[in-house]
């Protein structure tokens, strides 16, 4: 045990599970066998951090490329292939299954093929899926009772590959074909917080920190939910170790916070003096700077399809476990966490607004009369 405190205290400094006083994080309340498909993606390492600090046993089966023996040796890693080489699973047994790595157009065969392999060796199934498969989030507020996406109701064109929203919807189906009454879902929304790599959060944080004036899109009031890397795998813990079943998404905090509250939250957590000048949302979108995209990450506005989109209702997942760390920690943390990449990586940062398109903007909105 003193081994295993130690290595979580040299490896958790952004982790989840953390925030958890020392001996409660390993009051878990059975040891779980727990088999992590994947792992060593951004979900993954916090996934199998969490699991470790709740005091149970870890393996993990991927393909070996990234992030071989990160943990050392208190998890089991196993080498092979979701869509060709299970090899490795054969013969072997487990509580229960985390799946955070079908996120291909290939999904729905890589789960029918791990559940087909797995279903008489573990008892439950969480596979994390997304809020992208619904079929649009018109609803207010948004459910998981809520249509998600089909061929019939939104086709897709022959000999295309399903898309993103399309193929985790068919994993769940997948899933649940194969072990009813055993399979766990969970759909988040946009996951952030320390080590995302695709900074679609982290570019406000960085912004905001750095000062100035910031263009903050539409008029504050559009809402947003996000969901903390650790919050999410904190819930996953708690579903798996209370072996709670069903379909549950992943967002937060409940019913959403205007876009106007999340800004100043972060200001608040990076201690920034920085300045926020709202531009109207179809401004931007008529100068090619779309809602939810790489120059514009996290924000969406809140009518038509979308006008649910980050209006969820969260009363099951709450009552399942599901809890948010204040929007100011998430970005004290991812903050700190860039600081500590280097130099060109923070130089090359992977979304959100150029200085140059920033001001380019900022100049064009204060020109429009």
């Amino acid at each position: 045990m003193h081994n295993r405190r130690t290595f979580l205290a040299s490896t958790v400094a952004f982790s989840a599970c953390a925030a958890s006083a020392p001996d409660a994080m390993f009051a878990a309340p059975a040891k779980k066998r727990i088999l992590i498909l994947g792992g060593t993606g951004f979900i993954g390492p916090h996934q199998v951090r969490c699991a470790l600090a709740r005091g149970h046993q870890v393996t993990v089966f991927n393909r070996g490329r990234s992030g071989k023996g990160m943990f050392g040796d208190h998890v089991e890693e196993l080498v092979g292939d979701r869509g060709s080489d299970l090899e490795a699973l054969k013969g072997r047994t487990w509580d229960v299954v985390i799946d955070e790595s079908a996120s291909q157009s290939s999904a729905p065969e890589w789960v029918e093929r791990s559940t087909a392999l797995l279903r008489d060796r573990v008892d439950q199934y969480l596979l994390v899926s997304t809020r992208s498969v619904y079929l649009d989030t018109s609803r207010v507020p948004m459910t998981a009772a809520a249509p998600v996406l089909t061929r019939e109701n939104s086709p897709v064109a022959a000999g295309q590959p399903l898309g993103y929203g399309h193929a985790k919807a068919y994993a769940e189906k997948a899933a649940h074909a194969a072990m009813p009454g055993r399979v766990t879902v969970v759909r988040p929304g946009l996951i952030i917080g320390p080590e995302d790599d695709t900074d679609r959060f982290t570019y406000w944080p960085v912004r905001i920190a750095r000062g100035g004036e910031v263009l903050a899109p539409g008029d504050g009031s559009d809402h947003v939910q996000n969901i903390d890397v650790r919050d999410l795998v904190e819930f996953q813990t708690k579903l798996v170790e209370n072996r709670t079943l069903g379909v549950f998404n992943a967002v937060g905090p409940q019913g959403g916070q205007p876009f106007r509250q999340f800004l100043e939250r972060i200001q608040q957590g990076v201690q920034s003096t920085a300045t926020f000048t709202w531009v109207d949302a179809d401004f931007l979108a008529g100068r090619g700077v779309r809602p939810y995209s790489r120059e514009l990450p996290a924000f969406q506005v809140m009518r038509g399809r979308t006008a649910g989109f980050a209006r969820f209702d969260l009363s099951p997942e709450i009552a399942a476990g599901l809890t948010f760390r204040p929007t100011e920690a998430t970005a004290r943390d991812t903050l700190s966490w860039w600081q500590t990449l280097p130099a060109e990586r923070r130089a090359a940062q992977k979304a959100g607004l150029s200085v140059a398109r920033e001001q380019e903007l900022l100049a064009a909105w204060r020109a429009r009369a």
